[in-house]
């Protein structure tokens, strides 16, 4: 295991790591990004690394360092070990990484528009939960 269950923010929202803002307002930025995005391929990559930075903002957040020579394990698994209440978003943004790889290398076959655009609403939408989740008022929806 790579890292422990913490069923929620063990401090008050002030008290957040710096990496969780810092990732937050990654998050946010690439959200931006997939916005403005003029083609698909840089959209949907936007809208997936939005995703991604909010994960890891819980995750600095909630999860342990594990003790050493363990097997690594994607975001997306710890984000499921650490926030098992995030499951569903996990296992439907880990679905997606192999298009965002192709995507990123250029793709434009890759991913549809109409996949794109849901992308960016369901990033914003994650961004919110993981506000909520770790006691922050979820910002104004962008998409």
């Amino acid at each position: 295991m790579t890292s422990t269950t913490s069923p929620g923010p063990s401090v008050g929202p002030h008290m957040l790591p710096a990496t969780s803002h810092s990732y937050l307002e990654r998050s946010a930025t690439s959200l931006r990004d997939s916005i403005t995005a003029r083609d698909v391929p840089t959209r949907y990559a936007c809208a997936h690394v939005a995703a991604l930075c909010a994960a890891a903002a819980l995750l600095a957040a909630r999860a342990r360092p594990a003790p050493r020579g363990r097997r690594q394990k994607n975001a997306w698994v710890l984000l499921a070990e650490v926030a098992p209440e995030l499951t569903e978003w996990a296992s439907f943004f880990a679905a997606g990484a192999g298009k965002r790889a192709a995507a990123e290398a250029g793709s434009t076959r890759a991913v549809t528009e109409r996949e794109a655009d849901d992308l960016v609403r369901d990033a914003d939408r994650f961004l919110a939960v993981v506000e909520q989740a770790l006691g922050l008022v979820p910002h104004a929806s962008v998409a």
